[in-house]
């Protein structure tokens, strides 16, 4: 039972796009990302995602409309929602999902990340 300092566990990675788990409660993770540019389109059949903002803003896609999310917000894209994220400039992000949820969803490419490091 530690507290976590978000600005610091950022600090500790550059990727972009690859999560890093932060957090875990209730079979849930935390995890932080930074990002820039659009992600794949997406959706997942069985869990919601919320996103965020830390630092930063991005788009948030979905097949009919779509939003910004600025910093200090967040969004909620409730399971099978196609979906997806785009940041002008690099966002960092704050992600709640239940473990089972991988970051591409239903799609598996380049930007899977299957393996999440613990930071």
């Amino acid at each position: 039972m530690s507290k976590v300092n978000i600005e610091q566990k950022l600090s500790l990675f550059d990727e972009q796009w690859s999560p890093k788990i932060v957090g875990e409660l209730n079979g849930q993770y935390v995890k932080l990302v930074k990002f820039q540019g659009p992600f794949v389109w997406h959706h997942h059949d069985n869990e919601d995602e919320m996103f965020l903002v830390v630092k930063g803003r991005f788009r948030m896609e979905y097949e009919d409309h779509h939003e910004w999310i600025e910093e200090g917000e967040f969004v909620i894209v409730p399971r099978s929602v196609e979906h997806r994220p785009i940041a002008d400039e690099e966002a960092h992000v704050l992600l709640f999902e239940p473990v089972s949820t991988l970051n591409t969803g239903n799609i598996e490419n380049e930007r899977t990340r299957a393996e999440l490091e613990r930071i």
